[in-house]
């Protein structure tokens, strides 16, 4: 995987985002409603969770933080590590507070491997597509 290039002629080209024709307020914009919606769904009281237990939860965690990733790295146009860094503070700060809260939620450290396993494939998923990318 290439995240970062070394500078050198076409490195401003390399590192474009596939939505660079968008607003960096709006690419913003777009990752914080992603964020606000998984946050929504982990710290929600459970009862309030609109489906849950139709899929199965660490499925759901893997699936949620993988499209969380997927969805920063196309938004972002440079600081590839620190997006995939942010998106895993961000699944260990919701097991954290998830263990602190009352709301019949319980932080749990095999969530936590679930969220990274669906990071992962996220930027596996993100690094083949930009393989693939026309030039």
């Amino acid at each position: 995987m290439d995240f970062e290039r070394p500078a050198g002629p076409g490195y401003q080209i390399a590192m474009r985002a596939f939505f660079s024709f968008i607003p960096r307020p709006l690419r913003l914009a777009v990752f914080g409603a992603a964020v606000a919606v998984i946050l929504y769904l982990t710290l929600a009281p459970s009862g309030d969770v609109p489906g849950s237990g139709l899929i199965w939860d660490k499925a759901a965690h893997a699936i949620a933080f993988g499209l969380l990733v997927i969805i920063g790295l196309l938004m972002s146009t440079h600081r590839r590590w620190t997006v995939v860094a942010a998106v895993w503070a961000l699944a260990a700060g919701i097991e954290v507070a998830q263990a602190l809260m009352p709301f019949g939620r319980q932080g749990d450290w095999i969530d936590l491997l679930a969220d990274t396993i669906g990071i992962v494939l996220g930027v596996g998923l993100w690094a083949l597509a930009r393989r693939f990318k026309p030039r």
